[in-house]
């Protein structure tokens, strides 16, 4: 059984486009830790709004973010150092930190993806040879770059999803939707951090734009085709299911789909990269941020309350 949740102070319903306030914008982020232990039979293969396909790229998207956040950890440690600004070396440290937990809880997530029957196994494989024998081979300012393009797509995912909040609430699976919830209030919380970086220790407008069609090709391109599979590896049957392929359509217009397609309507947000003035912060989300941070981490009602643990702020170091 699936449920509709009326949400009240659905944020849908309540941003319309809010004008950018530098002031907003915290500058202090904490690190917060998670604990879901995730449960096999508790898993939902139709998280996404009831549909397979697209259900199959977010779970493919957990694998290859991993390796993704593993690169961004690696990448900003190593840069962290060159910073003169104090405020920014903490930036980075917290940004470091929630990446890592990111990687650590979606990893317990794709374990348990495997017990219900994802190629999981397939997938770190291909990444590894993506990340381990590609990205991860650059010389350090193309990585410095390629850091901030992941980082402006998981910002503009993040931005879609806050801004469509019911998606998460179409299924029942709470633990899925804690995390995927989480994750896409720190994607936000942090998405300016490793521009920052890059602008303040390199600002060369041709390499950041080098960076950005890997991290394109890679969330577009190669994990759509790779999340293809999914549903036929999981259930052979799918391949000549009238139902399934019925549904195909409604897959991919939830995800590409000009109207409310997660990629498709968000195309002018993720090609605004390539303006020579693009900030991340141009696209303010400090509203988003202070519904969220309620609707997620009150003591008593919050969606991530019953997984919470602890949180820490790094210190600031003059």
């Amino acid at each position: 059984m699936r449920i509709a949740l009326p949400l009240k102070g659905k944020a849908s319903q309540i941003f319309k486009g809010p004008v950018f306030d530098a002031e907003k914008q915290s500058a202090i982020i904490p690190i917060r830790h998670m604990k879901f232990d995730f449960e096999a039979e508790k898993i939902d293969p139709k998280f996404y709004l009831n549909a397979e396909l697209a259900s199959a790229y977010f779970a493919s998207l957990s694998i290859f973010l991993t390796y993704g956040e593993d690169l961004v950890i690696d990448t900003a440690r190593y840069h962290r150092d060159f910073l003169r600004d104090p405020v920014l070396k903490q930036r980075v440290t917290s940004l470091i930190g929630q990446e890592a937990l990111h990687s650590k809880l979606h990893e317990e997530l794709n374990d348990t993806f495997k017990q219900v029957d994802l190629p999981v196994g397939i997938f770190r494989y291909l990444a590894e040879i993506v990340f381990d024998y590609g990205f991860n081979r650059l010389p350090q300012p193309m990585k410095l770059s390629l850091m901030a393009g992941i980082e402006h797509f998981t910002a503009v995912l993040s931005e879609y999803m806050m801004n469509h909040e019911e998606i998460f609430f179409d299924s029942q699976d709470e633990k899925q939707r804690a995390i995927w919830m989480w994750h896409m209030l720190e994607e936000s919380e942090h998405k300016d951090i490793a521009y920052d970086v890059f602008q303040s220790l390199s600002n060369n407008y041709a390499l950041r734009i080098t960076g950005f069609f890997p991290a394109l090709i890679t969330i577009l391109l190669l994990i759509s085709v790779a999340s293809v599979f999914v549903p036929f590896y999981r259930k052979p049957s799918n391949l000549v299911s009238l139902s399934y392929w019925k549904d195909v359509p409604r897959s991919f217009s939830l995800l590409f789909g000009l109207k409310r397609g997660v990629y498709g309507s968000s195309w002018k947000h993720i090609f605004d990269y390539l303006r020579p003035s693009f900030h991340p912060n141009d696209y303010d989300t400090s509203a988003f941020l202070d519904y969220y941070k309620e609707r997620l981490l009150h003591p008593e009602t919050g969606v991530l309350t019953p997984y919470f643990t602890k949180e820490f702020t790094p210190i600031l170091k003059s």
